[in-house]
């Protein structure tokens, strides 16, 4: 069987830190860690240092995705400062203390340079999976709000492609990258990312019609480039 085209590149997004806002990107590197810088901080609860998921993280408090932290030298991710714009508009370094301070006592930053991933290094989403659960939602949603790093927009209007996907090795740009296992979601995608009230519909619709799971997460095979744009192939 020949390698097989299903879609192109729509948008590329990082999460410099974890559950904060994106950064949107036309080109990146991706290395066996992931998207380069994607998720190098994250905020820890008090006395939660030894559970199994210690993070804060927008389930405790959604206005962490008003927080917008960004690189000061884009060109090189690793040994940039990472600085964060509050919702006040103050903006701080990323291991400031002030910062942690204003997000809850006895928080703290760390920093990983592997990233901070919950299970795999890299998710991806497409376009016509978040015009369908919209339909199942009653509510215009975006892809934004599930957090994915990869945006692509299919082949075909079938919603939800990328469920046939798992198993396969995508080539995008100069990336190999296996798709693992459908996204399993929570709690966290009931927050508008722009800081409307939670809508519990948008869970319910997914536990209710996708068996709980939307989007695919999977590892890296070959680290390459990608860019919008991208076309996206599945290989024979």
């Amino acid at each position: 069987m020949a390698d097989r085209s299903v879609g192109t590149v729509r948008e590329l997004r990082r999460y410099p830190v974890k559950s904060m806002a994106a950064e949107s990107l036309q080109s990146v590197a991706v290395s066996w860690h992931g998207l380069a810088g994607d998720r190098r901080w994250a905020f820890v609860r008090p006395d939660m240092e030894r559970s199994g998921f210690p993070w804060l993280t927008i389930r405790e408090k959604p206005d962490l995705w008003l927080h917008e932290p960004r690189f000061l030298d884009p060109a090189d991710v690793e040994a940039s400062k990472t600085v964060v714009k509050t919702p006040a508009g103050v903006e701080l370094e990323v291991a400031d203390p002030e910062l942690a301070r204003s997000l809850g006592d006895g928080v703290r930053v760390i920093k990983q340079y592997g990233g901070v991933f919950d299970t795999f290094p890299l998710s991806l989403l497409t376009v016509q999976s978040v015009e369908g659960l919209s339909a199942l939602a009653g509510e215009a949603l975006t892809p934004l709000r599930f957090r994915p790093n990869l945006v692509i927009d299919a082949a075909g209007a079938e919603p939800f492609p990328e469920d046939h996907w798992v198993g396969a090795v995508l080539r995008i740009g100069s990336l190999r990258f296996r798709v693992d296992v459908r996204d399993q979601r929570c709690v966290m995608v009931n927050v508008d990312p722009a800081g409307a009230a939670p809508n519990p519909a948008v869970l319910r619709s997914i536990a209710r019609e996708r068996d709980a799971r939307f989007g695919v997460y999977g590892t890296i095979v070959q680290p390459g480039e990608v860019s919008v744009g991208d076309p996206v192939v599945i290989e024979s």
